[in-house]
């Protein structure tokens, strides 16, 4: 390695309003290797990324940031990327009504004469890049089209299309299944292996520690240490993290009554290309995991029973009585609420306060004729906010000042403001920490205690093993496996058994 750091930080602060975001970081990230940020939501992590990638500008009385040993003042991502710095951001920054190669090469397109776009060329440059990267994408399909998973495959490939000397990559395996996780890994490992410095910021411990050379803990906006990898397991950086020693196990199961009553049961719902023939129950208190492949169809089935998809065919029976839903109101009306994959596209208003996006679902509560009443809303918001452990717990707060973790908190808030019958949960710890992972962990098994039924999407197969009574596995829009616990009969769930049924071409499990 160069005895010159790529980067140096000295002396870092960043406030946003009253919060310190960062304060007074001393960082060294050598060049040619792989640097791990870990911590909470609200650590640090992300801004620290940014600062060095120019999104964001340090406070301009304190600190200084060097590049290649020079003093820099970047004021734009494109005054970094000019010293071959580029950002993975940790949401998707893609133009939807342009296809993944006028993405991937926005701004660095072939072009003939120095004026007209040479796409031939281009086209070229882009098969290369899907060939050393391994991503299957195709070049021509709109963004707007892709999958959350596939979008962060374009984002990758776009920092990789730009030869960047240094890459931060802020939660790039959040959406990815875990086979094409490792094949990002594996691209890390060989663009290390060819000089690239990448700056790897996850809330996966394990890929951090299987990945970096060199691990720096956050806490708080404070750095706690930096040491290098072969110095730290997944519980000594949790204690770093969170101050205090936590186990990383799921709470213990409550297994509903055998004869529990059927909250929930779909006959044959079906949506042309795209899922068929779906049947399945739940009962009351029951978490029934739903895990496929990216592309199985989880996530449409339970948009289509929060009413935000439309169904060609099928029935959807609560407590026994035929629902029409056609519409997430409908869906509302009858008990069923959804926690969507993505919290800022589908879940949040962001530029509103946290008390008015609880309370959105529900104006009828809190409303006298026309009128919202702020009192009432912030009186029976604040208790809510405070028992889901919110920080700060003050309806008055905008969303968008609050970490990702605390964001996923308000969220169930919004659902939980009137208990729901069924609660869908589509990846619920998407991009949150894992002291926060914990506390959702342990809502969503009291909740189920409480007699709510469950429906549970995940991409990570632990959280399904760890927190599912019974686990339905879909490939190519159907279910194709049944697999139950009863610890009495000896019976448990088997990550083996899933992920057979999930790659498997013939239908199996116990029904």
């Amino acid at each position: 390695m160069s005895e010159t750091p790529h980067v140096e930080a000295r002396g870092i602060h960043k406030h946003f309003g009253g919060v310190h975001a960062l304060d007074d970081i001393h960082l060294v990230i050598e060049r040619g290797g792989v640097h791990g940020l870990v911590g909470e939501n609200g650590a640090g992590k992300s801004t620290l990324g940014k600062i060095i990638s120019g999104v964001l500008r340090p406070d301009s009385d304190d600190g200084e940031l060097l590049v290649n040993g020079r003093t820099v003042h970047y004021s734009t991502p494109y005054q970094a990327l000019a010293d071959g710095i580029a950002m993975i951001s940790q949401e998707v920054a893609l133009v939807p009504q342009l296809s993944v190669m006028e993405n991937v090469f926005l701004g660095i397109e072939s072009r003939r004469g120095g004026l007209f776009v040479d796409r031939q060329n281009t086209r070229r440059r882009f098969e290369a890049l899907i060939a050393h990267s391994g991503f299957e994408l195709p070049a021509d399909t709109l963004v707007s089209g892709l999958s959350f998973a596939d979008m962060k495959k374009v984002e990758i490939l776009k920092a990789i299309a730009r030869n960047a000397e240094l890459i931060v990559m802020d939660e790039p395996t959040a959406a990815l299944p875990s086979d094409e996780s490792e094949r990002l890994l594996q691209i890390i490992r060989q663009l290390r292996e060819k000089g690239t410095t990448i700056i790897f910021v996850s809330h996966f411990l394990e890929e951090v520690l299987a990945v970096a050379d060199v691990i720096t803990v956050l806490r708080n906006g404070s750095l706690i240490r930096t040491a290098p990898v072969a110095e730290e397991t997944p519980q000594s950086l949790v204690r770093a993290m969170l101050g205090r020693d936590v186990s990383l196990t799921f709470p213990p199961k409550q297994y509903p009554p055998a004869d529990a009553p059927i909250v929930l049961s779909v006959d044959n719902l079906s949506q042309k290309g795209r899922v068929e023939a779906i049947s399945f129950h739940l009962r009351a208190g029951e978490i029934v995991g739903l895990a496929g492949l990216v592309g199985a169809g989880r996530s449409i089935v339970a948009r289509m029973l929060f009413g935000a998809e439309p169904r060609d065919s099928g029935a959807i029976t609560m407590d026994g009585r035929p629902l029409t839903i056609n519409s997430p109101y409908d869906a509302v009306q009858e008990g069923v609420a959804m926690l969507p994959e993505s919290r800022k596209e589908q879940g949040l208003l962001m530029n509103l306060r946290v008390g008015e996006n609880v309370t959105l679902p529900h104006l009828q509560e809190i409303s006298q004729r026309i009128l919202v009443r702020r009192q009432r809303e912030h009186e029976q918001t604040a208790d809510l906010l405070s028992r889901l452990d919110v920080r700060p717990p003050q309806p008055a707060v905008r969303v968008t000042s609050l970490s990702g973790g605390n964001q996923q908190k308000v969220l169930f808030a919004k659902w939980l403001f009137r208990r729901p019958r069924l609660l869908i949960c589509d990846e619920p710890t998407h991009g949150v920490d894992v002291g926060a992972k914990l506390a959702i962990y342990e809502l969503i098994t009291e909740l189920a205690a409480a007699g709510i039924a469950i429906l549970l999407i995940s991409s990570e197969l632990e959280e399904l093993l760890g927190l599912a009574h019974r686990v339905l596995v879909m490939r190519q829009g159907r279910i194709v496996a049944d697999f139950d616990e009863d610890p009495a009969a000896g019976r448990f769930l088997s990550e083996d058994a899933i992920m057979q049924a999930a790659f498997a071409t013939e239908e199996n499990g116990n029904k």
